[in-house]
C-alpha cells in the first residue's frame, strides 16, 4: 500500500512540474489542459456559460494583476482586508509570520498550532500535540512548500503574485476536542446565497452538503441528492452573523466564498477563496453547473 501511495505521488509530482512549465508559458493552455483533464471536453473561454467556465475566465482575465484580489488571496494579508472591513473581531489568534521553516522557533510554540503557507490552498500542518510533532520533518515540508510556486499548478493567477510566508495560528477545537467544522459560503455578485459544510471530515470520511438560507439541502451533488428527506444538519448558532459577514467581504467581488469555523457559537475567519476546486467542480449533477453559472454575472 505505501508503495501505491508513493508511486501516486511521484506521477502527482511529475503531473504539477509538467503543468507548471505550460503554465510559465500559457496560463489559458494550462486551464484549458486541465479542464478537459475533468471534463472530457473543451472549455468554452470566448462564452461562458457554467460556474466552472466562468470562475475559469475570472481567474484568466481579471485575477493576475488586480491587487485586491491579490490581497485577500493571500493568507496572511488578507487579515488587513479583514480589518478593513470592520471585522477584526472574526480573524484566529496569529502566533507569528515567517519566511521559512528554519525562522520558526518551535519551543515558542503553544503545544497546539496550524502552521499554513500563505501563497497556495493545502498547504497546512496542523499540529494538536508539539510532543508528537517531528519538528526537522516539518520545516523540511515547510522549506519546500516555501519554494513552490503554487499557482503555476493549475494557473490560480490570484496567487501568483502573492509574496510568501509562513503563517502559524491557534488550533481550533470544539468542546469534544475535535477539529470543528467549517462552513464556506458562496457568495454571487456581493451577495452569499448558500453554503457548504463539510460533515464528518475529523472521521476520516468527509461528507460535503450544501444548504440554502433557510438551511435546507440542495440537491446539487451527489451527497445531497442521496440525503434521506429527514437528515436534520446542525444549524450553528452563528450562521447567521456568517451571512452578514460574508456579504460585507463579498462586497468588491463577482464570486467569492467566505470561508469561517464556528468557535464557541461564533465566526472565526477562514479564508477568502476565489477559484473552488480549481474551477474544475466535477460534483454538481443534474444541470447545477449552468444553474450556478445563471447566477454569477461576469
Amino acid at each position: 500500500m505505501e508503495c501505491i501511495i508513493k508511486m501516486k505521488e511521484e506521477l502527482r509530482d511529475i503531473y504539477r512540474e509538467i503543468m507548471a512549465i505550460i503554465s510559465g508559458i500559457s496560463p489559458t493552455m494550462t486551464s484549458q489542459i486541465y479542464y478537459f483533464s475533468k471534463f472530457k471536453k473543451k472549455i468554452n473561454l470566448k462564452n461562458p456559460q457554467t460556474f466552472n467556465e466562468k470562475l475559469m475566465y475570472l481567474k484568466l482575465n481579471e485575477y493576475e494583476n488586480n491587487e485586491l484580489i491579490t490581497k485577500c488571496a493571500d493568507k496572511y494579508k488578507v487579515r488587513e482586508y479583514i480589518k478593513e472591513c470592520g471585522l477584526e473581531n472574526t480573524l484566529n489568534d496569529l502566533i507569528g509570520v515567517y519566511n521559512n521553516g528554519d525562522e520558526i522557533d518551535f519551543n515558542k510554540l503553544p503545544n497546539e498550532f496550524v502552521l499554513k503557507c500563505n501563497h497556495a490552498a493545502g498547504f497546512n500542518i496542523i499540529c494538536k500535540d508539539k510532543s508528537k510533532l517531528d519538528i526537522e520533518k516539518a520545516r523540511k515540508t515547510l522549506n519546500k512548500w516555501i519554494k513552490t510556486d503554487y499557482w503555476k499548478f493549475v494557473a490560480e493567477m490570484q496567487y501568483k503574485n502573492v509574496e510568501k510566508k509562513i503563517v502559524c495560528e491557534k488550533y481550533l477545537e470544539s468542546k469534544d476536542e475535535n477539529s470543528i467544522e467549517d462552513y464556506k459560503v458562496y457568495c454571487f455578485n456581493g451577495k452569499p446565497k448558500f453554503c457548504m459544510v463539510c460533515i464528518g471530515r475529523n472521521l476520516g470520511k468527509p461528507t460535503y452538503y450544501f444548504l440554502d438560507a433557510d438551511w435546507k439541502i440542495l440537491k446539487m451533488n451527489p451527497a445531497g441528492k442521496k440525503a434521506p428527506d429527514d437528515l436534520v444538519i446542525p444549524k450553528p448558532k452563528s450562521m447567521d452573523k456568517m451571512y452578514k459577514y460574508a456579504e460585507i467581504l463579498a462586497k468588491p467581488f463577482k464570486f467569492v466564498r467566505v470561508d469561517f469555523y464556528d468557535y464557541l457559537d461564533n465566526p472565526v475567519f477562514g479564508e477568502l477563496t476565489f477559484t473552488p476546486a480549481g474551477c474544475v467542480d466535477t460534483n454538481y449533477i443534474d444541470d447545477w453547473d449552468e444553474k450556478l453559472g445563471d447566477m454569477l454575472v461576469i
